[in-house]
């Protein structure tokens, strides 16, 4: 029997039937009867997800459940206090990219940062006419300080003394110490601390239940999905409007499908054949291609490098509770076997945008952090215990310039301002001795061509790296590098990179542990949880980004320090400098480059999409801030 055709136009108690409780067994490509939703009414989303293994799951405040997050899930029916985008914002629903979504205002803090208040928008109901109250975020930070495995278990624990409702629309917040940065658990960049509706979490067990089909803040609802795990289909709330989402504008699609699962060429033959409209991400090849012989498929750009650049950085992330990587010298070592133009051109093709700190070399963040700190890198020196040497390169982006002029010509720019824009402003030098002299001052010996640890034992590890994608491409070459340097690594593909990387269940991983807001020079959306506090035992559940579970009490004091500064103080500029030069003493990952995603979307049966031109949101599909898309596209001209 044919299940997904099954599925097709039930409600979504008829896919609780057919999904049941079992891990789906997920078929690449599939897609729902695309005849029943009329394209002019209707989205297709392509959700970079892979396989889907609890695809009935839609509780997003139990950790590690298999399910999909942006599957439309936390991309329609969440919401909180603030949005953050890392573009421009929607113009007059905005002010400086911060949306005030559940909350009526930003934030109101006391004099030392340790109170802060919020008040709440009025009219909004969930999906099932229960109104949203006060009361729905005090259970959310009240249950999850409560409930190891939920997401901000740790946050909220470490940091809420109390959190009470003065009233029916106000929160009030007691911390534990001060913190100016607190309201950022609740702003989103991505995602963030979701509210829950009490009158649902109150009654179950919040680690088992699984919410399907999940009760809606956003205007959308459930209407069917695969169970195997391939796509999901969401329809309009007939009363969207007392949604936050719904205040600004009306959501245009009625439908709006996300499909998963799917490989790189198959996104290209379906965007091609009208069954996708927006395609999270493509090999640089991919792209280049598609734009050009398809004038209704765009880009960020329309031109070289094409790609959208996300405020992520893409970085060798080391498990510092693994014994093999504690020592600086060994993760400099590593550092200093790579070649930065092999890793550009293996990767994107020379589309990469470098970074040797451990800031994304976007939004922002060039003026205030790359560009000052050029004299710096250049005059930074490491003792190997043999030999003093300086390792930063500041011209390396030019040399990855020259190397693809040939093939894209006058796309490549040639001013010193606009290739650092492109290509980065330097990274290090590859330097074997200087490496081999780390390793050896670290007590590592040769055995022929073969680096022993100082116990005696190879040293062997594997690269853990997604099934696809540039990054996989990235993480190959850099196995390759370090194997032909005498390092026992090996690359190790796996479909569930993030669920291992958060339990520690890696040696070296290749993904991002830093994450900006782009278009903000605070550092706090990472640095906060880079504090010692919530480092997690081993095997336990990591909160997000010090996924290298890295600890120092340096750290601390920075983090604590900023915590005491206002949001938009330039005092935070400066701790973020501290925090560059702390990074670089101790390598605890190797930053790379900046994430850059290439996002197309097809004019053939919706407009309006966002570019560099109009850059009201960020186009990459499973970023939550990117629903407000929907209330700015419109059906194409028949």
């Amino acid at each position: 029997m044919d299940r997904r055709s099954f599925l097709i136009g039930t409600t979504a108690v008829g896919a609780i039937m057919v999904a049941g409780n079992g891990l789906a067994m997920a078929q690449e490509g599939s897609a729902p009867d695309l005849t029943q939703f009329p394209r002019n009414e209707t989205v297709i989303v392509h959700n970079p997800e892979g396989v889907i293994r609890n695809p009935g799951w839609f509780n997003l405040w139990a950790v590690g459940a298999g399910n999909g997050i942006s599957n439309g899930t936390h991309n329609l029916t969440t919401d909180t206090l603030w949005f953050i985008d890392p573009d421009a914002g929607v113009e007059g629903a905005s002010e400086n990219a911060i949306y005030n979504s559940l909350a009526d205002d930003l934030w109101e803090y006391n004099a030392d940062f340790s109170e802060m208040t919020v008040k709440l928008k009025q009219g909004i109901f969930w999906s099932d006419g229960v109104e949203f109250t006060a009361d729905d975020v005090v259970f959310t930070v009240e249950k999850q300080a409560a409930t190891p495995g939920t997401p901000y278990n740790g946050a909220f624990s470490n940091q809420v003394a109390e959190v009470t409702a003065p009233d029916k629309y106000t929160v009030h917040f007691k911390l534990k110490a001060p913190n100016s940065r607190f309201h950022a658990l609740f702003c989103v960049r991505w995602t963030a601390a979701w509210i829950m509706p009490k009158h649902v979490y109150e009654n179950v067990d919040i680690l088992t239940y699984e919410a399907n089909p999940p009760v809606s803040i956003g205007p959308y609802t459930l209407h069917s999905f695969d169970p195997n795990g391939t796509w999901y289909v969401w329809q309009k709330r007939e009363d969207w409007q007392r949604t936050a989402m719904g205040m600004i504008a009306e959501p245009k699609p009625k439908y709006i499908i996300y499909r998963n699962n799917i490989t790189t060429d198959n996104r290209l033959i379906e965007i091609r054949n009208g069954n996708l409209d927006m395609v999270h991400d493509l090999t640089p090849e991919g792209t280049f291609s598609v734009v050009q012989q398809d004038p209704q498929i765009q880009g960020w750009f329309p031109g070289f490098p094409y790609a959208h650049p996300d405020p992520t950085l893409v970085m060798a992330i080391f498990n510092h509770q693994n014994p093999k990587f504690q020592d600086k010298r060994v993760r400099w070592a590593l550092a200093l076997m790579l070649d930065a133009r092999s890793m550009s051109m293996a990767s994107y093709r020379g589309a990469a945008t470098l970074s040797a700190i451990s800031v994304p070399p976007t939004g922002t963040h060039p003026r205030d952090y790359h560009a000052p700190l050029q004299e710096f890198m250049i005059n930074y020196e490491i003792d190997t215990g043999t030999s003093k040497v300086k390792p930063y390169d500041p011209n390396i982006g030019t040399q990855i310039a020259d190397m693809v002029r040939p093939q894209f010509g006058d796309a490549v720019p040639t001013d010193e301002t606009a290739v650092r824009n492109a290509f980065g402003y330097g990274w290090w030098k590859q330097n074997i001795q200087a490496a081999e002299e780390l390793l050896t001052s670290a007590g590592f010996t040769k055995n022929g061509n073969k680096w022993m640890m100082p116990d005696g034992a190879p040293f062997d590890f594997t690269v853990m790296v997604p099934q696809e994608g540039v990054v996989n491409r990235l993480g190959v070459i850099i196995a390759q590098t370090w194997a032909q340097n005498g390092i026992g690594a090996s690359a190790m593909v796996d479909a569930t990179t993030w669920d291992r990387q958060r339990v520690g269940d890696y040696e070296v991983n290749i993904a991002w542990a830093v994450e900006t807001w782009g278009g903000h020079p605070d550092l706090s959306f990472f640095m906060d949880s880079y504090h010692s506090a919530y480092v997690a035992e081993p095997g336990q559940s990591q909160p997000d980004r010090n996924w290298m579970r890295w600890k120092d009490p340096r750290l601390d004091e920075i983090i604590e320090a900023i915590r005491k500064v206002d949001f938009n103080d330039p005092k935070g500029i400066e701790l973020g400098h501290d925090f560059i030069k702390l990074h670089l003493e101790e390598m605890p990952n190797i930053p790379i480059m900046a994430y850059n995603v290439f996002s197309i979307q097809s004019n053939k049966y919706w407009t309006g999409w966002p570019n560099a031109e109009n850059n009201y949101a960020n186009p990459v599909t499973n970023w939550s801030n990117g629903r407000y898309i929907f209330t700015q596209i419109a059906p194409a001209a028949s």
